[in-house]
């Protein structure tokens, strides 16, 4: 079972949709609906942190999910997830001096992690006032750079299965957006 924690995005329903088409056995729970005991006893198999509004240490039982499960199931953080994950190892979270809501970015990658064999410069769309930075002591590996303001776009992580994406992988302007997440689904099955 994999397990979508829903921080109170709109979106959230789209972004479940792609995941059940990996993965039909996926449960979505809002942040605040069951306790860190009751998310242990269901036992995850994967654990994907959804976009939402505010910052990490609002985003309900987010923080404790990740400081729980961090070294023992993969993890993806999807926008304000990322920016928890990231929180979590030691980075920044600031407030970006330009919010990006509803705008497409085209992002450079490593062709590393999740992004092995996937063309170079495509679209995705970005919803967010808040960017992650001072990530280079933290372990992360930084995948993916937005190319109009080089923020950090994608991460993973040197010895945790944990993996950052500030764009919505589920908005129909991302372009390759199911197939990162096919992507990400592999890269943890191969490790």
């Amino acid at each position: 079972m994999w397990l979508l924690i829903d921080n109170y995005d709109s979106f959230s329903h789209i972004l479940l949709d792609y995941l059940q088409q990996i993965n039909a056995n996926t449960v979505c729970i809002q942040n605040d609906a069951l306790s860190l005991t009751e998310i242990i006893n269901m036992a995850p198999k994967r654990i994907i942190l959804s976009p939402g509004p505010k910052t990490p240490e609002q985003a309900g039982i987010t923080m404790e999910v990740i400081r729980h499960f961090h070294d023992k199931v993969p993890i993806l953080g999807v926008c304000l997830g990322h920016q928890a994950i990231a929180r979590f190892l030691g980075a920044k979270v600031l407030r970006s001096p330009y919010p990006v809501h509803g705008k497409t970015s085209i992002i450079k990658h490593t062709g590393s992690g999740i992004f092995k064999g996937m063309e170079q410069n495509f679209k995705v769309m970005r919803y967010h006032s808040l960017r992650v930075e001072d990530y280079e002591e933290t372990g992360m590996v930084p995948w993916a750079m937005a190319s109009d303001d080089q923020s950090l776009m994608a991460f993973g992580h040197q010895h945790y299965p944990l993996t950052g994406i500030q764009f919505h992988p589920e908005s129909i302007l991302t372009e390759n957006g199911l197939a990162l997440l096919k992507a990400w689904n592999t890269y943890f099955k191969n490790e």
